[in-house]
């Protein structure tokens, strides 16, 4: 539980370009991922799952941010 409380702690600071820029490369990690998980198995497909509401959180931040504007 902790590491998603930093993790939002630390998402919170990031201007609206950062988080545009880390939500780009989360999108790319998890199409790697998934191809990486259709040719062979993953040792933790699980990680797909938490890099997906990795990106889900960062998205709900940046709306947040784009709200408040």
């Amino acid at each position: 539980m902790s590491k998603k409380i930093d993790f939002n702690k630390s998402i919170q600071e990031l201007t609206v370009d950062n988080l545009k820029a880390r939500i780009q490369e989360d999108e790319l990690r998890l199409k790697k991922l998934t191809f990486a998980h259709v040719i062979t198995p993953l040792e933790n497909p699980m990680s797909i799952r938490a890099l997906r509401k990795d990106i889900a959180r960062l998205k709900t931040e940046l709306k947040k941010k784009e709200l408040a504007k």
